[in-house]
């Protein structure tokens, strides 16, 4: 495993790479996360496949974000760092916001040889907004230690079902960095929330009809804690409709087990898939 920083025109774009032999995976994380965040998936699948975990800008050790930044502006991005580390046929394992932005890039590179979209490109409602909007506001608090913010981290995780982990101690402490005798999170709540709201200028039939290569869907269908799915499975209508050569799975996993925990039907799904419908 090698991390470097990746130039792109004056922005930077860390990433992990995992060295191996069949093809290059990018593998994109969700809203908050960073490349820790597809931590279990490249451990899967690494030595396999070359895997290049990134941090979306505006996360872990990558650029700020854009002023008018949305999951659009994130494509370009990882467009432009297809093109700078010269990937002829990328395979996209996009994981939440990390999967519409999958989608938006498969619809525009014909050169992508698989798409896997962890429980995201669907269509966006109110139920969205009322189960991630009220956690945004960590971003913006000052903590007087990372013990202190890792702690309110720890909190509402177990609010949202998923048991607090080692891995998932290493993701939060990423995500925090001291900042004038304080502790924050490295990203900007207005500009996540900008991110967030792009969400609903992803319409499905515009974008999925765009996409030629083979595509596995992943839905996670457990509930979150006391809240629903993050999407129902009718939320994923059109992205199923306008696919032309889609397989679904469903997991009774929740959206955020599906990264937090090692899924075993998730990694069977993703192997079957990658054998039988990815052809290098």
């Amino acid at each position: 495993m090698r991390m470097s920083v990746e130039k792109i025109g004056e922005e930077r774009i860390h990433i992990t790479d995992y060295p191996g032999k069949k093809g290059t995976i990018i593998a994109i994380h969700g809203l908050t996360g960073n490349h820790k965040q597809m931590h279990y998936y490249a451990e899967m699948l690494k030595e396999r496949y070359r895997i290049i975990a990134v941090d979306l800008r505006g996360r872990g050790n990558s650029s700020e974000t854009d002023e008018d930044t949305s999951l659009f502006k994130h494509a370009e991005d990882i467009i432009a760092l297809i093109h700078k580390l010269d990937i002829a046929n990328p395979i996209l394992l996009g994981y939440s916001m990390g999967a519409f932005i999958s989608a938006v890039v498969a619809s525009r590179l014909k050169q992508v040889k698989g798409l896997i979209l962890l429980d995201g490109a669907a269509t966006s409602t109110q139920q969205q907004r009322d189960i991630v909007q009220p956690s945004l506001g960590r971003l913006s608090k000052k903590y007087d230690s990372k013990e202190g913010y890792v702690e309110e981290i720890k909190e509402i995780y177990n609010r949202l079902g998923v048991k607090w982990t080692e891995h998932l101690q290493s993701v939060v402490e990423y995500e925090v960095h001291e900042v004038e005798g304080h502790w924050e999170n490295k990203s900007s709540e207005s500009s996540i929330l900008a991110d967030f709201n792009s969400f609903y200028s992803f319409i499905p039939k515009e974008i999925c009809s765009q996409i030629s290569c083979p595509t596995l869907l992943v839905h996670a269908s457990g509930d979150i804690g006391k809240f629903p799915p993050l999407f129902y499975k009718e939320a994923y209508d059109d992205t199923k409709n306008y696919i032309a050569n889609i397989e679904t799975v469903t997991s009774d996993c929740n959206h955020y087990t599906m990264v937090f925990e090692n899924r075993e039907e998730i990694n069977q799904a993703i192997n079957v898939f990658l054998k039988n419908s990815v052809k290098l």
